[in-house]
């Protein structure tokens, strides 16, 4: 295969893992406007599901070679460190 084919492939499989990850970021986001997501297990089970079905996308892609393992590492980092500000944002409400 080319060399310009194999890096197309790598960025096209980054790009969808960013969009995947994009779309839990919005999830976790309206959840942080509404501080309403410890109330809702059905949320927080979709969430749940989302986040682990993004990290077995992740792992695939990066057995593939398709991208690196830290590339992978940075996007499910970032999700998790905006779903502990929503932990955060309504655990401060909760007891105010």
């Amino acid at each position: 295969m080319r060399s310009d084919a194999v890096t197309d492939y790598k960025d096209k499989a980054f790009e969808l893992l960013k969009k995947d990850a994009e779309k839990i970021l919005k999830l976790i986001n309206v959840q942080l406007d509404h501080l309403t997501m410890p109330q809702c297990p059905l949320y927080e089970e979709v969430l749940d599901t989302q986040m682990f079905g993004l990290s077995r996308e992740i792992d695939f892609a990066s057995r593939l070679g398709l991208i690196e393992v830290e590339q992978g590492k940075e996007l499910l980092s970032e999700l998790e460190r905006r779903l502990s500000a929503l932990h955060e944002a309504f655990t401060d409400q909760k007891n105010k």
